[in-house]
């Protein structure tokens, strides 16, 4: 296919700004792939995997911005490289007047300040957060790919001076009332949470808001933080700050299986604890019964969720996993109309978390699911692009999202899933989330609608059906519109749940 690149020498800019150029340049007719990196060497090894390869991008340096898109044909090329100035030009007027160009800048226009956001290529990420730390600032570390042993060297720095690192790889943060990263719109409240699950928290904090009740703060700490190698340095940390914040009355934590043994520092930890504890550990077994007296045990968001709704005297905590009637009458609607032959679910995922918690719903229903990210290694999916019978796919994992935007930014790549998936004919099953909020798409349902109606026509031709079931993630004050969201889904034929935990639940009974 036709390619083209441009290299605009010292032009820096950072990685969540060039997600959205890389967006704008994706929605142009005949594009088929682009990459809007900085000249790393890691990114010069993305350029060359989508066959992108010359001389000057060889000799170009980390403040270089290389711009290379693939398309249908060469004008197609010229006119999408043409747009750049526009595009670039467009991020740029609707970010703030006061556009500091180093860390000493923000600090001369800001002295009073005491969080970093750091969004730059991970090479580079460890020593600009050290240099935050060294400053008295606590950080948000949104870039993804710094090494374990960088990760442990900033938070054992942090811990000495008392402050926090989130991330890297933190994904969401609500301090003060202020989300940072990919966050909703959420009134403040009673209610703690930390988070080494962007995705999750913004689940538990959006169903929180839409229960009437608030958030104080929402710490995220990165998804590798409670690993044995780091040893929840963040999570501890933050559990020690909720606890001394006078307006945080109970606090939850959300996260993936931590390490064996920093799972048992964090229980005696729990022990210790001043406040009410709810811990939802995803993926994780029912804890002895000793355990579990030490705080309480929620085993999706949703029942984190109602736990605690409960701790701050809101409705009681016993939440009703069952079907409406309405619904058990979808579920057998469903199954009537698929054709013979169609089985297998195929669930594509934007958030990693929700794909995680799905798996374990599935697995406790005893039905075998094949993941890029399994619970179980033995369930592995050998090829992250080919779904083999059930199979729950995180298209937010790192080989989906190296040098592309991230499906909560862009849909273009579980567009091209979904119409793959739709010509399996054993498919009965899609199984999709939205997530809205700041900096994520500002249409999520609209990138994959089309997408959705022609998948279900390509198995409505082979004389089947596809059933589409989608969770939606927000709340109604969020920038993309709650409601015509939900609506735009439901007048395609999609059933819709503002849970994933209902959602997942919904098509076990479809397939069991």
């Amino acid at each position: 296919m036709p390619s083209g690149f441009i290299i605009r020498k010292n032009q820096y800019y950072d990685s969540v700004f060039l997600m959205g150029i890389s967006k704008r340049i994706s929605d142009l007719p005949g594009v088929q792939q682009n990459a809007v990196l900085m000249g790393s060497e890691t990114n010069k090894g993305l350029l060359a995997s989508i066959g992108i390869h010359d001389s000057q991008i060889d000799t170009a340096q980390p403040n270089d911005l290389v711009v290379a898109v693939v398309a249908d044909m060469p004008q197609v090329v010229s006119e999408a490289l043409g747009k750049l100035d526009d595009f670039l030009l467009g991020g740029v007027q609707t970010a703030t007047t006061a556009n500091p160009h180093s860390l000493e800048e923000g600090l001369a226009q800001k002295p009073n300040a005491n969080l970093a956001v750091i969004s730059v290529p991970g090479e580079y990420a460890a020593r600009e957060a050290r240099k935050a730390l060294e400053a008295g600032l606590n950080v948000f570390l949104f870039s993804d790919n710094v090494s374990i042993a960088d990760e442990l060297a900033l938070k054992q720095f942090a811990t000495e001076k008392k402050l926090l690192v989130m991330g890297p790889d933190c994904g969401t943060s609500l301090i003060g009332g202020v989300g940072i990263g990919f966050a909703n719109v959420i009134r403040k409240g009673s209610i703690g949470a930390i988070g080494a699950a962007g995705t999750g928290l913004q689940e538990f904090t959006s169903q929180i808001h839409n229960a009437g009740l608030g958030i104080s703060h929402a710490i995220g700490t990165g998804g590798h933080d409670l690993s044995d190698q780091i040893g929840g340095l963040t999570t501890f940390a933050a559990l020690d700050a909720l606890e001394a914040d006078s307006q945080t009355k109970v606090i939850v934590v959300i996260s993936k299986p931590p390490g064996a043994k920093t799972f048992a520092r964090l229980i005696e930890r729990f022990k210790l604890s001043t406040k009410p504890i709810i811990g939802c550990f995803l993926g994780t077994h029912p804890e002895t019964k000793s355990t579990a007296e030490v705080y309480l045990r929620a085993s999706t968001i949703d029942e984190a969720v109602q736990l605690a709704k409960k701790s701050v005297g809101g409705e009681n905590a016993a939440s009703d996993s069952s079907f409406t009637p309405e619904e058990l009458g979808w579920i057998s609607r469903e199954k009537t109309a698929w054709g013979s032959g169609q089985k297998y679910l195929r669930g594509l995922f934007a958030g990693g978390t929700f794909c995680y918690q799905s798996q374990q719903i599935f697995r406790n229903a005893h039905i075998v699911i094949h993941s890029n990210t399994p619970l179980d290694l033995k369930d592995a999916l050998q090829d992250a692009s080919h779904s083999i019978e059930h199979s729950l796919v995180d298209m937010g994992s790192d080989e989906f999202t190296l040098g592309k935007p991230h499906p909560m930014i862009d849909g273009t790549l579980r567009k091209q899933r979904i119409l793959t998936e739709a010509r399996d004919p054993q498919i009965s099953v899609l199984l999709l989330d939205f997530i809205l909020g700041y900096n994520a798409s500002m249409d999520p349902v609209g990138e994959l609608l089309d997408a959705i109606l022609e998948a279900r026509q390509v198995v409505e031709k082979r004389g089947g059906h596809l059933s589409v079931i989608a969770s939606l993630c927000g709340t109604e004050g969020d920038p993309q519109d709650f409601k015509l969201q939900a609506k735009l889904l439901k007048e395609a034929g999609v059933i819709v749940f503002h849970s994933n935990a209902r959602a997942a639940s919904f098509c076990c009974e479809l397939i069991k």
